[in-house]
């Protein structure tokens, strides 16, 4: 007679322990204050400005006499900048604080090939120097600093950087600076990025640095998948980023969360905070899904991922540290993931090397800790998890469950100076990581289930043994 109820608890747990739907639904929104049709009290056109949407005839003037008119009404609620159907060749322009931009879904803004309407600014304090070059680096083609209220959206109108000029540059080692990002905000506050299609960045395609409260929602970002550092968003420095409902395909990182780079990080001291990634889908053949560095010497901490389709990828998590970054990455929680064709699930990688000068730290040695993976269904993986800290600085209370992956190689698990727990993982996990996490462990990792969730795992483990 007792075997129904056992049963019947068995499919429970089951249940309990099944994976949200992995289809990007747009059911629910994670992001708050995203209000990308805020109406605005006054509206202009570019046309209005002397532009003209040939894609031949340069509009960096119309957009920065357009941008400037508008500031008169920043006190009045702000203003929309419309740019109507038509391919509009521009330079990079500034924005301001209270603006919204709107792309008709016809409109392509094109970036110039002319590297001189693309303006050499200073370094970012955190950085040191430009990125891939010493010295500055230039402008990205929509820039803004100390803003805010900033709105970037459209109809799916296109933001196209025409960036294969700069990957010819970077190939042929000619560049003057380190190429441009396409959108770059600074010090920035309330920004929405939405409804729009970017395409071939010179460099990563967005990028908030030193921000807060950010949303990044319903965009694709697309650029061959052999382009140099073409990375999707990149939140660097900021908190409170929301990003949603995005398709990425490009030629490095979908997603690459950063804080600074070795001495110069450290020392502005801004972390990477509160980041929300939901519903995500796209590939990077040489890169990851969602990156955390390589440039984490501020730190990078609380970061929520779920409901992520990563197919044709090299890894679909990583996380990129070295001696000499300092700083820490902690408290990340990734849930409900669906992969095919993927080289590696989870790749840790403690020496990643690239250092700004040879001023930095070697024993500035990074804190890596407090990192949940659960929930994750692969098809095709070459690897499971290609895990190595750093002798000396294990990387700790890594935790792994109720995973599922359909594992080539052999063995399927690469551990290196790592600790941690797992539960339900097949493949087997890493020796390091066998310990289980129920019942003793479920407190060491981020974000797991509640006590009361964990008995209920335990109770189901023993019945589905029995």
């Amino acid at each position: 007679m007792r075997i129904p109820f056992a049963l019947a608890d068995v499919l429970l747990v089951l249940a309990f322990l099944s994976p949200a739907p992995w289809a990007v639904n747009g059911s629910s929104s994670y992001c708050k204050g995203a209000t990308p049709d805020i109406s605005r009290p006054h509206s202009v056109t570019i046309t209005e400005f002397g532009a003209v949407g040939d894609g031949v005839t340069l509009n960096t003037k119309a957009f920065q006499n357009a941008i400037f008119y508008i500031n008169s009404f920043a006190d009045k609620g702000g203003a929309k900048l419309f740019v109507p159907a038509g391919r509009w060749l521009t330079g990079s322009f500034d924005l301001i604080s209270h603006l919204t931009l709107s792309l008709d879904e016809d409109a392509v803004i094109l970036g110039s090939t002319n590297s001189d309407d693309w303006p050499v600014v200073d370094p970012l304090p955190s950085y040191g120097r430009g990125r891939e070059l010493p010295g500055r680096r230039h402008r990205s083609l929509i820039y803004g600093s100390n803003l805010m209220d900033v709105i970037i959206t459209g109809n799916n109108g296109t933001i196209d950087g025409q960036g294969d000029v700069w990957w010819n540059w970077f190939h042929d080692k000619t560049l003057n600076y380190t190429r441009p990002h396409l959108v770059e905000l600074i010090n920035s506050t309330g920004v929405v990025i939405s409804n729009l299609t970017f395409r071939n960045s010179p460099f990563w395609t967005i990028h908030p640095v030193y921000c807060s409260q950010v949303v990044v929602q319903n965009v694709t970002i697309l650029a061959p998948l052999d382009s140099p550092n073409t990375d999707g968003v990149d939140p660097d420095s900021s908190s409170d980023v929301c990003i949603e409902d995005c398709y990425i395909s490009t030629g490095d990182d979908l997603i690459a969360i950063k804080s600074g780079w070795d001495e110069y990080g450290i020392s502005y001291g801004r972390p990477c905070k509160n980041i929300r990634i939901h519903r995500l889908v796209g590939q990077s053949r040489s890169s990851a899904g969602i990156a955390i560095g390589s440039e984490m010497s501020g730190g990078v901490s609380e970061v929520h991922a779920q409901d992520l389709h990563f197919f044709g990828t090299n890894s679909a998590i990583r996380i990129k540290t070295s001696p000499g970054r300092g700083g820490y990455v902690k408290n990340i929680h990734i849930a409900n993931m669906t992969l095919t064709n993927v080289n590696a699930t989870i790749r840790l990688t403690g020496h990643y090397g690239e250092h700004p000068d040879d001023d930095y730290d070697p024993n500035a040695l990074p804190v890596v800790e407090r990192i949940t993976i659960e929930n994750v269904r692969g098809d095709n993986i070459t690897h499971a998890g290609v895990l190595e800290g750093i002798e000396g600085d294990t990387f700790l209370d890594i935790c792994l469950l109720n995973i599922t992956l359909s594992v080539t190689s052999k063995p399927p698990w690469d551990c290196a100076h790592i600790a941690g727990y797992s539960d339900l993982v097949t493949p087997k996990a890493c020796k390091l990581l066998r310990e289980e996490i129920f019942p003793d462990h479920w407190s060491d990792c981020y974000n797991i289930y509640s006590q009361n969730s964990s008995s209920r795992l335990n109770r189901g483990k023993q019945w589905l043994s029995w």
